[in-house]
């Protein structure tokens, strides 16, 4: 193993994906989310830092080929995880969650039954826009986490009528209760659509692998 800049790159990647679940495990939140937020995207930043790295440095190894879309996957099937485990279960956040998970199992399978040949089929610039839109979607909907518990916090004491009477503007938000509201509504918003654009993508590019398969599958 050739343990280039690029390849430790790809190998801090892989391990910041448990890292993210990790957060939520001994710390509380907002600061769990916060500090998930920051580590997954700091290590999606580096998706495209070592394939950057590699190609110019002529520094493309086995190694890096190998993982890159383990790191990939890991990052993306465990914040998914993280997000829907913490969510209400919105069937708006839990079917393109389940499309995407289902894809990356079907696609990940299909690569090992194919084995060798799998590296005929080369990644598609849409499957590349895929795992980018995968990516600003989780870490949008991370942020919405971070809205909605500084609301909580900001909240916290407060009974129902106060609350409506800050919103309202009937008394002075003095925790800042609207623009915290709005941050959440706006980026539950934007997460949800962006997921459901990258589930779209997936299923796009899913069959586009299997399709591109079929000839190896015959008999």
């Amino acid at each position: 193993m050739t343990w280039t800049i690029p390849n430790i790159l790809t190998v801090l990647r892989l391990l910041a994906a448990p890292g993210v679940a990790v957060m939520f495990l001994y710390f509380t939140r907002p600061y769990a989310d916060w500090f998930a937020l920051v580590l997954f995207v700091l290590a999606a930043v580096t998706d495209w830092f070592d394939g950057y790295l590699a190609r110019a440095w002529n520094q493309q190894t086995k190694l890096g080929t190998m993982l890159d879309p383990i790191a990939d996957k890991a990052m993306v099937v465990i914040a998914l995880m993280v997000i829907v485990g913490y969510s209400s279960m919105s069937p708006w956040l839990v079917l393109p969650a389940t499309f995407i998970l289902f894809r990356e199992v079907f696609v990940s399978g299909l690569r090992e039954f194919l084995g060798d040949t799998a590296g005929t089929l080369k990644v598609t610039k849409l499957a590349k826009w895929k795992t980018t839109t995968q990516m600003v979607a989780i870490a949008v909907l991370f942020g919405q986490g971070v809205f909605e518990h500084y609301l909580g916090m900001s909240s916290y004491g407060m009974d129902q009528a106060m609350v409506d009477d800050m919103l309202t503007g009937r008394i002075p938000d003095t925790q800042g209760l609207r623009w915290k509201l709005e941050g959440m509504i706006w980026t539950g918003h934007i997460g949800h659509w962006l997921l459901w654009l990258a589930a779209v993508l997936t299923l796009i590019t899913g069959y586009d692998y299997f399709r591109k398969s079929v000839p190896y599958l015959k008999d």
